[in-house]
């Protein structure tokens, strides 16, 4: 059972300067070069907030900062990696409201998804080999295993989920992008529908699938949205699997999509030649063109394809995640960087 804490004292959020003295002097004067710099281009462009989210990390510390959602309270849900408390929960201010969960190893996916009125959470664990769907406190209400059953995996060590996509009906569709790159498909109870993608050379085939969303943009015609991010590109499938188009990213290695109405959100975690802390954020608009990269390169196009991008700032230590509020704020959670909390970006 998960152990649940609640802010129960009046321990202050101490910045990250503090806790972690010398990658974080180093990360922190470097940004307090872009303090009041505005970056992003075109219609989406931001200030950056150092300090949302910090906190002192003796009591509540984070390892990677993997994904983040917000609830129907409006606040803001990270999941880290840290076993001690997998689940932190903030106010849109950055203030520290709950946190929980101790069972998580390898919690990596995070969706949110309202069903009848109530919150649940779906974590994608890839030490675990399992998706565990949560109530917004902490309680279990379903883990699925790997599946056997399909013919394609033989162990579970072959099946490393990375993220969750929930349908209107309730369907479940895992992408299990650090193993062997499949597509599950699970109704609501779940039962395993379909399997699709894997490994291969062809469109229909994935070199990892590391995000997965579905698309509501045009209501009558949900489809998925899915990372091929070795091979900088987005993918476009119907529910049932089906491939229907290809989005080419030269130069931006993407985690999820995350859908914010008429545009698509993605923490972009390497650029270019995927060098360390390269990465930028990569904002599509309504057709699934790119208007604007956060502390990456202008977006370019020649001829209809846009040309290869890279950071220009750096800001980001591999951003692997974003959550944007009803503000059109962003929030940015970071993997391996040196435990530091969320970077928030405020829309101008």
């Amino acid at each position: 059972m998960n152990r649940r804490y609640f802010l129960q004292n009046t321990i202050g959020a101490t910045v990250a300067t503090t806790l972690f003295p010398s990658f974080a002097n180093a990360a922190k004067k470097d940004l307090m070069t872009y303090k009041d710099v505005i970056i992003g281009h075109n219609t989406h462009q931001y200030k950056i907030d150092l300090n949302w989210g910090a906190l002192n990390s003796h009591y509540y510390p984070v390892n990677d900062c993997h994904e983040m959602v917000q609830d129907s309270k409006g606040r803001i849900i990270l999941l880290t990696n840290e076993t001690k408390n997998n689940v932190i929960i903030y106010d849109k201010s950055g203030k520290l409201l709950e946190v929980w969960g101790t069972s998580y190893p390898g919690a990596h996916g995070l969706t949110l998804n309202v069903e009848n009125g109530e919150d649940f959470l779906y974590i994608a664990d890839n030490n675990r080999h399992e998706i565990i769907k949560t109530t917004i406190d902490g309680k279990e209400v379903m883990v699925l295993p790997y599946p056997k059953a399909m013919g394609k995996y033989d162990k579970a060590e072959q099946y490393v989920p990375t993220e969750t996509a929930i349908a209107a009906n309730g369907d479940i569709y895992v992408a299990d992008g650090y193993g062997s790159q499949y597509i599950t498909h699970y109704n609501a109870k779940g039962e395993v529908l379909n399997i699709f993608g894997g490994k291969g050379d062809g469109d229909e085939y994935f070199d990892n699938a590391h995000g997965i969303c579905i698309d509501n943009r045009m209501p009558n015609n949900p489809t998925l949205l899915i990372t091929a991010r070795d091979r900088n590109q987005l993918k476009r499938f119907t529910l049932g699997g089906d491939l229907l188009e290809v989005i080419d990213l030269p130069g931006a290695y993407i985690c999820r999509p995350v859908i914010h109405g008429a545009h698509v959100y993605l923490a972009t975690i390497w650029s270019g030649e995927k060098a360390p802390n390269s990465g930028f954020i990569s904002i599509l608009n309504k057709d699934n063109q790119l208007i604007s990269a956060p502390a990456g390169s202008e977006p370019t196009y020649e001829n209809g394809q846009l040309q290869p991008m890279h950071q220009t700032l750096k800001i980001f230590q591999h951003p692997h995640d974003v959550c944007i509020d009803e503000d059109e704020n962003m929030y940015v959670a970071q993997w391996n960087s040196g435990k530091t909390y969320p970077i928030k970006l405020i829309r101008v």
